[in-house]
């Protein structure tokens, strides 16, 4: 059947991670569940150890015509009813009874779907280490380098590029371990039969099912989850959680590589980023790229909430809903970190540029600090609105705040400001503080 070209993942998607929900890895995935069923089976002596090696033998990809696979799963609705036929036929007599024994088509399914989501989120996690990896460096380089802190779009206080980096390599290593969460709670085995009772496996159901998480690697456990939805749905937002955190970095790289602010660029390169017909531009490619896969993972994930809603002991519909939004999102967020760590790496930081647009509007980002050392003598408030109105006067008149203060202040008023202007350096508060404790979380759990 012919696919839908997809140009944001073909360009920026993430090659390993196709790979992990191609369809080849996927009904590997369902095959290594019916020979593991098979083989815990034998063990609890619910079918023969001759007739186990058989099925495991026989279950693997060379049986499996794929073509074939999907064109019958149309007529079934799913895939697993043909995957055993299939097995089956390869086996002889006896053997060819046994496979799938017990079992019903999303228990294998979803057996599958916990082992790639595990293998998944262990592969976004090693992206995660690249990127933070790469933000850790910048943190550690640029701890000292002032810049302007902006709120609301405007000039606030100083910090430093080092001090803005951190709280992004903070959000990075909550990320880590929210990963490393959602990994543990995913990896669960589903082996409960038709109706969620293992009526159909008999008296060793329970053992059964241990054994084959054993084999997998998987968690066991004593509750059906066919129509329990929670665990995908927290697997597909903390993919598109992870796409919003590279997102939000490369949204800061894209506010400050503006022609107007100039304090960072992407790396660069011969026609990276070029336009068909402006010569000068160096577009933000790989930040586009990451908002874009950003915000459509957002989008992607609330579909998994309607997953959720799954009805009765098996969905009717909702459950379709993770087959096409599972895979994507997972390959979107892994783009997003893969391309948010290219970036990071390469990243070009302009310290003069934020040095000189700290004096853009005269001064007025020092005004918090003018105000905190006069309000031990004059109060807060009357600190605030004396500040204030030097600003204004800054302002309007395209003057120094420094000189408007003098203006429109009484000298004694001013005493305790001492030499003016007040550096923006002497105002960073706890900025290296804030970059060493990220620093130090981040590389406690590497």
């Amino acid at each position: 059947m012919r696919q839908t070209f997809k140009l944001l993942p073909e360009l920026f998607g993430d090659g390993a991670m196709a790979e992990i929900f191609s369809a080849e890895r996927t009904v590997l995935a369902w095959l290594r569940t019916e020979a593991a069923l098979a083989r815990a089976q034998a063990a609890e002596g619910v079918i023969s150890e001759a007739d186990a090696r058989a099925i495991e033998a026989a279950c693997v990809p060379a049986t499996i015509d794929l073509r074939r696979l999907w064109s019958e799963a149309v007529n079934v609705g799913y895939p697993i009813l043909p995957l055993v036929r299939m097995i089956s036929a390869a086996l002889p007599e006896g053997p060819n009874g046994r496979v799938h024994y017990g079992a019903t088509t999303q228990d294998i399914m979803d057996t599958g779907l916990a082992l790639q989501m595990g293998e998944a989120l262990d592969h976004l996690r090693a992206l995660l280490g690249s990127f933070g990896g790469a933000l850790a460096r910048l943190v550690a380089e640029h701890a000292g380098t002032v810049v302007a802190a902006r709120t609301h779009a405007q000039q606030a206080v100083p910090t430093t590029f080092g001090a803005k980096m951190a709280v992004l390599l903070a959000e990075v290593t909550r990320q880590r371990d929210r990963v490393s969460q959602a990994a543990r709670r995913v990896r669960v085995v589903s082996l409960f039969g038709a109706g969620g009772t293992s009526a159909a496996m008999g008296e060793r159901s329970r053992q059964v099912r241990e054994r084959v998480a054993g084999v997998l690697g998987l968690g066991a456990t004593e509750v059906p989850w066919h129509v329990a939805r929670d665990g995908v749905a927290e697997f597909g937002v903390t993919c598109a959680s992870l796409a919003a955190t590279a997102a939000r970095f490369a949204r800061e790289v894209v506010d400050l590589s503006r022609t107007e602010v100039g304090e960072v660029r992407e790396a660069g390169g011969h026609h990276r980023g070029a336009s068909s017909t402006m010569p000068q531009k160096a577009n933000p490619i790989g930040c586009e790229a990451v908002i874009g896969m950003s915000g459509t993972a957002g989008a992607l994930s609330s579909g998994l909430f309607r997953a959720m809603e799954a009805g009765h002991e098996r969905a009717a519909g909702e459950w379709q809903v993770e087959w096409y939004v599972v895979p994507l999102l997972a390959e979107l967020a892994a783009g997003a970190l893969a391309t948010a760590a290219e970036v990071a790496a390469g990243l070009r930081v302009y310290p003069e540029a934020m040095r000189a647009n700290l004096g853009a509007e005269g001064g007025l980002i020092m005004a918090e600090a003018y105000m905190m050392r006069l309000a031990p003598a004059l109060g807060r408030e009357r600190a605030h609105d004396l500040v204030y109105k030097a600003a204004h006067e800054a302002r309007e008149r395209g003057r120094a705040l420094a000189d408007a203060l003098r203006d429109v202040a009484a000298p004694d008023d001013l005493a305790s400001l001492g030499e003016l202007p007040i550096p923006p350096e002497s105002y960073l508060g706890e900025a290296e503080a804030i970059c060493a404790a990220a620093l130090e979380a981040w590389r406690s759990d590497e």
